[in-house]
């Protein structure tokens, strides 16, 4: 198996999130001295002027990162407007962090059931959402909110002037037929 795939790997799914050098050693069943050796292999490699990205230690976690040197052509991206669209999971995760503010990506991920680290990327970088502090949680995730820029994308004044939400119906013949089908199958039964 190539460890250094599999550091990759995890570098890439915990995005923005980063991961520390215990939590690495225990998903990699491996100890701190081959987890730092990795590291830095993977570390080289990424500053060939072939890659586009890095490894940067922020915080106290190792993370990906896109290089400085290329800041100009991210920049022309999220200005551009053939790009600068929302996709409807952007739009679902926006509306979470809205509805729901201040909020965790894992707190967003459970909602929604999926991975939402790239959405958030994002979204931070066309500025609609921010960094809100850090949660109390175990590990201290980053919290998320929505900026300034949001309301003025939506023509909101403020966050008092989001549509209500409609909370979902149960259907109150549910249980009738849960008692039905119960009913049915006695009956059956007797005959």
């Amino acid at each position: 198996m190539n460890k250094l795939g599999i550091l990759e790997g995890i570098l890439f799914v915990v995005g923005d999130e980063g991961i520390n050098l215990k939590n690495l050693c225990e998903i990699m069943n491996i100890d701190i001295d081959e987890a730092k050796a990795l590291l830095l292999k993977l570390k080289e490699s990424y500053e060939s002027d072939e890659r586009g990205i890095r490894i940067s230690y922020l915080g106290d976690a190792f993370k990906l990162t896109t290089k400085e040197c290329h800041k100009e052509y991210y920049q022309k991206l999220v200005e551009n407007p053939d790009t600068n669209t929302l996709s409807p999971s952007s739009l679902e995760v926006l509306a979470i962090i809205a509805y729901n503010q201040p909020i965790t990506r894992v707190e967003i991920d459970t909602m929604r059931g999926v991975s939402s680290n790239h959405i958030i990327r994002k979204l931070v970088a066309k500025g609609l959402i921010k960094e809100a502090g850090k949660s109390k949680m175990p590990g201290r995730p980053n919290l998320y909110r929505t900026t300034s820029e949001f309301l003025d994308c939506f023509g909101l004044s403020s966050l008092n002037e989001l549509p209500e939400l409609e909370e979902e119906q149960v259907e109150d013949n549910k249980s009738e037929l849960f008692t039905s089908i119960y009913k049915e199958e006695q009956n059956e039964m007797e005959l």
